[in-house]
């Protein structure tokens, strides 16, 4: 018998993972690309097999964010990829909200906060998510070709898709008040 619960947070409730975030950011503002990136691959590889259904799916966006800072065909900005590794902060510290290790619930607060930031970061996943498709396909079309011209083909989809992110961005942060959730994605303060 499964049992399922929902529930809803409030603008209260964000206020207090957004400061969460913060402090996280500042406590872990020493590390490297690399130190974030691994601790983010690591927390999605020692949990796939031992959590809820609910986690895992939001592991799977974890992983993709790691993906998209290291994909150099995908070619992110040093301030895009600031943004993505800031957001990836809250798994780079060993201690946080819920105990890890507790049965059931021990992610919970990871599942959260990787909800947060993939909602924050969808223009981000959705172009680049789209990106891998269409570099999937053409290498799938073109065959042995595809290796030979593959950067001219893949870079103009590359700027088509990034456009697009960064003018959604733009939008979504021009129409947003000025308490935005992506305010706490910074390591520059």
């Amino acid at each position: 018998m499964a049992l399922n619960i929902s529930f809803e947070l409030q603008e209260q409730d964000l206020e207090y993972f957004r400061n969460i975030m913060q402090k996280t950011q500042q406590s872990v503002s020493q590390l490297s690309q690399a130190e974030v990136l691994a601790a983010a691959r690591a927390l999605a590889g020692e949990v796939k097999h031992q959590v809820p259904d609910f986690v895992a799916s939001r592991l799977k966006q974890l992983e993709l964010l790691v993906a998209m800072v290291e994909d150099s065909e995908w070619d992110l900005t040093a301030e895009e990829k600031l943004d993505v590794l800031s957001a990836l902060a809250y798994f780079a510290k060993p201690e946080d909200l819920i105990a890890d290790h507790l049965p059931v619930l021990g992610f919970l607060d990871d599942a959260i906060m990787i909800e947060l930031v993939a909602q924050e970061l969808a223009e981000d996943l959705q172009a680049y998510t789209e990106f891998c498709q269409y570099r999937q396909n053409e290498i799938e079309r073109r065959g042995a070709e595809a290796q030979t011209s593959k950067a001219d083909w893949l870079e103009s989809k590359r700027q088509e898709l990034q456009s697009w992110m960064r003018r959604r961005r733009a939008e979504k942060r021009s129409s947003r008040s000025s308490s935005g959730f992506r305010s706490v994605f910074s390591f520059r303060g």
